[in-house]
């Protein structure tokens, strides 16, 4: 399925301005640092851009700021993502900010059932 030129570029600009969260969380997973597994970062799955991804595990991470205090959006994107057979891990930015040990424990939980 080819992706959204528009979402693609989209996902590229996101690349480039990460937040302060998601670039504390994309040291743990990015290079296959975590575990071995491959995380691909702000990438497009279906109609979203997924703050992390794990194709292969089919898992999403969600780093949640201020951009997401609209709960049924979140809901219905979780939905979808659900129904594409991924599964979505939500952290708020003040816990990947002062507890990236816990973060990490908490998708090592994930990996290990």
């Amino acid at each position: 399925m080819q992706t959204d030129p528009v979402l693609r570029d989209r996902a590229r600009a996101m690349r480039r301005a990460m937040t302060e969260p998601e670039k504390r969380l994309w040291l743990i997973l990015r290079d296959r640092r975590f575990h071995g597994i491959k995380f691909s970062r702000q990438v497009p799955v279906g109609p979203y851009i997924a703050d992390f991804a794990a194709r292969s595990h089919k898992l999403v991470i969600e780093v949640d700021g201020d951009t997401h205090s609209d709960q049924s959006r979140d809901a219905r994107r979780t939905a979808w993502l659900a129904q594409a057979g991924y599964q979505v891990i939500r952290f708020p930015n003040a816990e990947v900010m002062t507890n990236p040990d816990g973060v990490a424990h908490t998708l090592m939980n994930r990996f290990t059932r």
